[in-house]
C-alpha cells in the first residue's frame, strides 16, 4: 500500500480512548479540515459500537463549525438505541469543547427483501480519463505557484468525465460524473470500504449546485461551506475498484445550494445514495 494510501486510513480509522470515545487526527492540509474525513471519522467511531453482523444504512449530519487541522477531534457516541433489527448511534466531533459537527447513524442486520435501482448512465470507462492529480501536475508546470502541493500528492484516484475550466467558469447544466477508487487492494473488511465511500462522498458534490453559476468553489467572491450530508448505504461496496459518482445540483435559492449524488459499481450496481445542503453566499463588493 503507497504512504499516501496507508496515511489516509490510519486518520480515518479513528483511536479508540474509551467504549464510546475515539480520538481522530488531521492531515496538515488544506488548512481547514474536509468534510469528508469528519463524515468517515465518525462513521467508522460510531460502526466499533455495534456487532460486527450491522452495517450503516443511513447517515445524518451537520457541520457545525470549522476544524482544525492542527488539532485533535474528539468523536463522543451516544449509544441512544439497540433494537433486534436496527441500532442507532449519534456521534458529535468536539475541538476544544465545542461541537464542530454532529450526525446520526442507522445500522441494520442484513437481510433479503424487495429488489430495484435507478439504471446506471452510459459514461466514458475511468481508463480512457485523466486523473485528478495528472491535471494538477499539468497546471503546475504552466503555473508553478498556483497549485497547492496537496493537490498533486492524493490518496484516492479521482477522474472527472468534464473539468470545469477554474479560470473562466461558465454556466452549465447541473450535472457531473466522477469515477473514485483507492488506487491499491484494501481487502475485505465491510467497514473500511464503507469509511472510504463515506470520505469521498463529500468530493465534488457541493460543486454541482454551482455548475449553473458562473463560480467554482475557488471562486474568491464566493462563499461556500458543505452545511448537511446525507448518506445511504444499499449495498456493500468495494472501493478499491473503480466507482461511479454522479451528481446532480437541482436547486439553489436562499444563499444555499442543494446537490445529490449516487455511487455506481462498473456493473451499474447501485451502492449508495447522497445528498447535501450548502452555503453558497456571494461576497458583497467591499
Amino acid at each position: 500500500m503507497t504512504e499516501l494510501l496507508e496515511k489516509l486510513i490510519n486518520q480515518l480509522e479513528v483511536e479508540s480512548v474509551d467504549k464510546y470515545l475515539f480520538i481522530g487526527r488531521s492531515p496538515k492540509f488544506p488548512p481547514r479540515i474536509f468534510g469528508g474525513q469528519v463524515l468517515a471519522q465518525a462513521l467508522n467511531a460510531a460502526s466499533r459500537t455495534v456487532e460486527d453482523d450491522r452495517m450503516a444504512h443511513s447517515m445524518h449530519a451537520y457541520f457545525l463549525r470549522p476544524g482544525d487541522p492542527g488539532k485533535q477531534i474528539v468523536y463522543e457516541v451516544d449509544p441512544i438505541r439497540d433494537g433486534r433489527s436496527f441500532v442507532t448511534r449519534r456521534v458529535v466531533a468536539k475541538q476544544d469543547g465545542k461541537a464542530i459537527f454532529n450526525t446520526s447513524i442507522s445500522f441494520q442486520a442484513i437481510e433479503e427483501g424487495l429488489e430495484h435501482q435507478a439504471t446506471a448512465p452510459q459514461v466514458t470507462a475511468p481508463e480512457e480519463l485523466e486523473t485528478d492529480a495528472q491535471y494538477w501536475a499539468r497546471q503546475a508546470e504552466e503555473k508553478p505557484d498556483s497549485v497547492p502541493p496537496y493537490m498533486l500528492n492524493q490518496p484516492i484516484e479521482r477522474r472527472p468525465l468534464q473539468r470545469r475550466n477554474y479560470d473562466d467558469p461558465q454556466p452549465q447544466e447541473a450535472v457531473q460524473h466522477y469515477w473514485f477508487r483507492a488506487p491499491e487492494d484494501l481487502g475485505d473488511n465491510p467497514l473500511r470500504h464503507q469509511t472510504l465511500l463515506a470520505y469521498m462522498s463529500d468530493f465534488a458534490l457541493l460543486g454541482s449546485a454551482l455548475l449553473p453559476h458562473p463560480y467554482t468553489g475557488n471562486s474568491k467572491d464566493l462563499q461556500v461551506a458543505s452545511l448537511d450530508h446525507a448518506i445511504w448505504f444499499h449495498r456493500p461496496a468495494r472501493v478499491d475498484d473503480f466507482l461511479l459518482y454522479t451528481m446532480d445540483g437541482p436547486n439553489a435559492s436562499g444563499g444555499r445550494g442543494f446537490s445529490r449524488g449516487s455511487f455506481y459499481t462498473r456493473e451499474g450496481v447501485l451502492v449508495a445514495s447522497t445528498a447535501q445542503e450548502s452555503l453558497m453566499r456571494v461576497r458583497e463588493p467591499s
